[in-house]
């Protein structure tokens, strides 16, 4: 008997017991849909936190000045020296704090962030009408401002909002800029904000120096370099002071958060992957039922010359065929589950050929497995017990 006949045969045994097939490919089903689904949750998150953290920028440290006073702040002259620090390209430091704005009778309470003219590089954040802050509205303390889109339809509507004014905690600054809209960054909204000048910033908002600083490295390879020559500044500065800063580095939060989320995503597709053994053990136990129902055919087979090659082929390529359409059934499933998780839901799911293949190839082998007992038990019953069974 050749390989199509046994094909044939084991095709011919799985279509004339449609509902136990069916019963028996279940656990492959779901244990591969399963996979597919979770394994492809947990990369399409963690491609979407990756994206979140790299508009921040991997090139960027935010260094955070801690504790109260004079002693643990920096001067604006200091921190623009700090672009003298080998490696460093750019450096934004920011006063940060809220006011109540007005223009007629409305008023409302909005984020202020006093700036220096490297925030447009650094945070990549323009203006789409108007211009920018400049070195000497900071140079004379010049009560300007640009404003996010979100408050410009608040004050203005569709007016264009350049060469107005608008009351801050009751003085009056002319917005000179119209930000472009960027939406929500994974920190905070960009939208809502209104940036001053940080020397008017440092006198409206009544702050004693510079708390909050972001630090750009010349490339994403010298960010660890940079930051080592940073502290060691930091340290000297602030070497009186315990805890005086910290510092932020977000390719170190990528790395991490990287190394965690693959770990999950192995756990959750070993999780799954259980449902793939105990659908393996599913087939095997009905391929033993299947082998005890049909003892006496496989007995009339080996009498008139089957070998046990022939009974072992096929019974193994039942269990195979099993499998993979199991598997190939669990495939689609995946997809669609991957595909209504994407549209209904705030997870994203990226679906891999990769883990696909795996999936599949696991489900192949899980047959082949746990067919081999069954397979081996038909091939091995001598014709003459095997036609005694009734």
């Amino acid at each position: 008997m050749n390989l199509y006949q046994s094909i044939k045969m084991a095709l011919k045994s799985i279509l004339g017991n449609k509902v136990r097939s069916f019963l028996t490919m279940l656990g492959i089903i779901i244990g591969v849909s399963s996979v597919i689904t979770l394994v492809s949750v947990g990369q399409g998150t963690t491609s979407s936190i990756t994206e979140q953290l790299e508009g921040l920028g991997t090139d960027l440290l935010t260094v955070n000045i801690m504790g109260r006073g004079a002693t643990t702040s920096l001067t604006y002259a200091e921190v623009k020296s700090l672009s003298e620090i080998e490696g460093i390209r750019a450096v934004s430091p920011v006063i940060n704090g809220s006011a109540t704005v007005k223009k007629g009778t409305i008023n409302d309470t909005y984020t202020i962030e006093g700036i220096t003219p490297a925030y447009e590089e650094v945070k990549d954040f323009h203006v789409q009408a108007g211009r920018y802050i400049l070195d000497i509205d900071n140079e004379y303390r010049m009560k300007v401002a640009l404003i996010g889109t979100e408050v410009a339809g608040d004050f203005f509507g569709t007016d264009n909002p350049v060469g107005q004014t608008l009351q801050l905690n009751g003085s009056s600054f002319t917005v000179v800029g119209l930000l472009e809209s960027i939406g929500t960054s994974a920190t905070e909204s960009n939208d809502d904000k209104i940036l001053i000048p940080i020397t008017t910033a440092e006198r409206f908002m009544q702050t004693r120096g510079i708390r909050s600083i972001t630090v750009q490295a010349e490339s994403t390879d010298l960010v660890e370099r940079t930051q080592t020559r940073l502290e060691a500044w930091l340290n000297e500065k602030f070497k009186s002071a315990d805890n005086a800063y910290t510092i932020f580095n977000a390719q170190e939060m990528m790395d991490t958060l990287n190394s965690t989320t693959q770990m999950l995503s192995m756990a959750l597709g070993g999780i799954a992957g259980i449902s793939l053994l105990v659908g393996g053990i599913g087939i095997m136990n009905i391929m033993l039922v299947s082998v005890s129902e049909r003892t006496r055919e496989i007995g009339v087979r080996k009498a008139i010359g089957a070998k046990k090659r022939n009974i072992l082929l096929q019974f193994m390529i039942e269990s195979t065929a099993l499998s993979s359409f199991g598997g190939l059934i669990g495939i689609g499933i995946g997809y669609g589950a991957c595909a209504l998780i994407s549209t209904y839901s705030t997870l994203s799911a990226d679906v891999s050929i990769a883990v696909v293949l795996i999936a599949f190839g696991f489900s192949l082998f899980i047959g082949v497995v746990f067919g081999m007992i069954p397979a081996n038990k038909a091939a091995k019953l001598r014709p003459i017990y095997a036609l005694r069974t009734d």
